[in-house]
């Protein structure tokens, strides 16, 4: 069985944060960059950048060896 693991991807704009995510999930990347954005908007702008400071530093980058 194939153990699905969040991951950042390489189609990415800045560190692959939300294309990872997209991908995990199984939806839209342009969407998920979309809704990031007016929730970092929403809550200040500030909070937005640091958990994508912190998801940039925990998510490892995909391995595409196997």
């Amino acid at each position: 069985m194939y153990d699905k693991k969040l991951t950042r991807s390489h189609n990415q704009v800045i560190a692959g944060v939300c294309a990872g995510i997209a991908e995990y999930f199984g939806g839209d990347v342009s969407l998920v960059r979309i809704l990031y954005l007016i929730i970092s908007i929403i809550s200040a702008a500030f909070p937005g950048i640091i958990v994508y400071i912190i998801l940039w530093i925990v998510m490892p980058e995909r391995n595409n060896y196997f």
